[in-house]
């Protein structure tokens, strides 16, 4: 196919610039200003780096179905990329997932959206557990995590773990090494545990506010947890589930403008009720999950006293962080760019020339207009 072009208003790291952008062979070419033939906005493809599941299926499923029926409601949501998200479990549970992925990134269709994997755990402290199944978690002994690096062979972008679990330093450095982004999350650690996972590898805060620590009193003195440490820690990036629900719109703003958009990425963290009605569902794996429900927007544990995880979509977050007080280029930039840089996919994220062909195209009101990823159409209203 030759070189093709969209016309509307670009979202450029320069600004918004009317005109057309180029691009051939899943690579952009250029951006020419200049009487655009449509009113509508053309973002970078959004990237969500957490993400679950949705449309009824759960990565965990251990399907090629699974993955590319996800796929295919969170394209038309808006997403060109996506880190399919694991949730602590058995080890043949997680080596499967492995092969399913390998094989659905050769789709015609979705495979393209399909960056690499993020794993949350099962290195987790069980004080912060949340929605984890506490029976697979474990501290990362050598052995383990160099067998599942071994096994993932190379698909692993990002790795969530407690840094304070015996092994975690030296798995951050081991995780630098090879270039994939370490995130502290569900966790118990204070500041001075978090301060040093950081010269150890670790970047990035996992769903910011939940499941980590905060200021706790210890006879009479006051320490510091692990969010505090997302704002006195200049060097660490953070992420927000953007659903209104995790945290509230004011609570939103404060993050965007205490750590800044460059810094501040936000994630959908979705499970499998993502474009579902409100009822029962299961977090986790058909076989090993976890029964819970969606109410009011959320998924929640049974009982209702703890979230599950979100049933968001990228274009909601949009909605949610320009509610919350940012720009529509802010929000954007949240969503595509800053995302992309932190978990090193440096061939994406931005409308520049060079840069692979991903683009997601909406109104006004946020609504997805048309998808590319890797210069294919993956949704089309």
């Amino acid at each position: 196919m030759g070189k093709q072009y969209l016309s509307g208003k670009i979202i450029t790291p320069d600004g918004i610039i009317s005109g057309s952008v180029s691009y051939e062979n899943g690579v952009i070419g250029g951006v020419c200003a200049g009487e655009a033939e449509k009113e509508y906005y053309i973002a970078p493809g959004f990237v969500d780096i957490h993400i679950h599941g949705g449309g009824g299926h759960d990565f965990m499923d251990g399907t090629e179905d699974a993955y590319l029926g996800a796929a295919k409601l969170h394209a038309s949501h808006g997403t060109a990329t996506l880190l399919p998200t694991t949730l602590t479990c058995p080890d043949e549970e997680l080596f499967h997932s492995f092969s399913v992925l390998r094989n659905v990134k050769n789709d015609d269709v979705y495979g393209g959206m399909f960056y690499g994997m993020h794993l949350e755990g099962p290195y987790f402290s069980s004080k912060q557990a949340g929605a984890q199944d506490p029976k697979y978690l474990k501290n990362p002994e050598k052995e383990h995590y160099e067998a599942v690096l071994k096994e993932a062979d190379g698909l692993i972008t990002r790795w969530s773990v407690a840094p304070e679990l015996d092994g975690a330093l030296e798995l951050g450095d081991r995780l630098k090494e090879l270039g994939i982004c370490a995130s502290m999350g569900h966790s118990d650690a204070l500041y001075e545990t978090v301060l040093e996972a950081n010269k150890h590898g670790y970047t990035h805060l996992t769903h910011f506010y939940s499941g980590m620590s905060a200021l706790t009193r210890k006879r009479g003195y006051r320490y510091p947890g692990m969010i505090e440490s997302g704002y006195m820690i200049d060097d660490l990036t953070v992420e927000v589930i953007c659903d209104g629900k995790h945290l509230p719109h004011s609570m939103l703003g404060y993050v965007f403008r205490a750590k800044g958009t460059d810094k501040c990425a936000l994630v959908t963290d979705a499970m499998r009720g993502a474009g579902m009605t409100e009822g029962k569902t299961i977090l986790g794996s058909l076989t090993n999950g976890q029964e819970c429900y969606i109410e009011d927007g959320v998924a929640k544990m049974p009982g209702g006293e703890a979230f599950a995880g979100s049933v968001a979509t990228t274009d909601r977050l949009v909605r949610n962080a320009i509610a919350a007080g940012a720009s529509l280029e802010d929000a954007v930039k949240m969503m595509t760019s800053t995302p992309a840089r932190l978990c090193n996919m440096h061939d994406r994220g931005d409308i520049v020339a060079g840069k692979r062909a991903d683009f997601t195209v909406f109104d006004e009101e946020i609504n997805i207009i048309a998808v590319v990823s890797g210069g294919k159409i993956i949704y089309e209203r």
